[in-house]
């Protein structure tokens, strides 16, 4: 077992370091608002910390989750923040979805302090981080992956280097990419069946065996239909994303017309009142 801290708990870090502390990693965390890391400590144990680099003193590996690249910096390199605090061959983690660039920033910074880094965002959502079942994706040096991958474990169902510092980044890219289509295509699909007057469940659990299945299918389609938004991951959140992704494919050339489209789309939503809606929320836009 590590001594471990966590910066950052929101919906995510939250249960991401409850997971730890329940394996029996000695857990330090740190949050932006104190009381929240109070509470986590009155529920699970271990301590919380100040600032960042207090977090970070003496720790084995430093996990981080916050929420774009600015709120990285600010924990890791700004006054305060845990790179200054990190030992010699201790590794920091770092599960943001943030920019590809941000992530070689900070692994050139570790680098030359002597500890090593990962980038390594997740999927998997709120439910995924509260049932332990995330999944990983991550990059950087095989030997700094093999030393937190135990540990990284302790909240996921699949783990995996993808490359050098920053494919984890560029593969959760990806995830968004595909999300983003198949959400716009499942909203469609639900709006053509409520004006075709279909029984829109029966169909979903009659399609979701088939080709058209997908995770959004059997997990937002039921609600998608009742109108409800209330939950899982934010237009506001997924739109940082997506801005993520398409600055990318600026830099390396690839042309991603139909994510373009979506965010827009998402923008839409955004208008309507629906910034902290749902991803799902999508099919709004079309029953406006």
């Amino acid at each position: 077992m590590a001594k471990v801290a966590f910066l950052g708990l929101g919906v995510m870090g939250y249960p991401m370091a409850r997971h730890l502390a329940a394996k029996g990693h000695e857990v330090t965390v740190y949050n932006r608002t104190a009381a929240k890391a109070e509470k986590w400590v009155s529920e699970n144990g271990g301590r919380h910390a100040a600032t960042p680099a207090e977090a970070a003193t003496g720790q084995e590996i430093v996990f981080c989750c916050v929420g774009n690249d600015d709120d990285l910096r600010q924990v890791t390199v700004a006054d305060g923040g845990a790179f200054a605090a990190m030992g010699k061959g201790t590794a920091f983690v770092d599960h943001t979805t943030a920019s590809a660039s941000i992530a070689r920033e900070l692994d050139s910074a570790a680098r030359s302090a002597g500890f090593g880094f990962i980038d390594a965002p997740v999927s998997g959502g709120q439910a995924g981080a509260e049932n332990g079942v995330l999944t990983v994706m991550c990059g950087g040096q095989s030997d700094v992956y093999a030393y937190v991958e135990p540990a990284i474990m302790s909240y996921a169902r699949a783990a995996r280097l993808l490359g050098p510092t920053g494919s984890g980044q560029l593969a959760k890219m990806m995830n968004q990419i595909c999300i983003a289509g198949l959400v716009q295509g499942l909203a469609e699909s639900i709006h053509f069946g409520q004006r075709a007057g279909l029984d829109i469940e029966a169909v979903l659990d009659v399609i979701s065996k088939g080709a058209a299945g997908s995770w959004q299918m059997e997990n937002r389609g039921k609600t998608m239909n009742q109108a409800k938004y209330d939950f899982g991951f934010a237009v506001d959140w997924m739109r940082k994303d997506l801005s993520i992704c398409l600055d990318e494919a600026k830099l390396n050339g690839a042309l991603l017309p139909v994510t373009a489209l979506v965010d827009q789309f998402y923008a839409e939503v955004q208008g309507l009142g629906g910034k902290r809606w749902d991803t799902s929320s999508l099919l709004a836009r079309l029953n406006r």
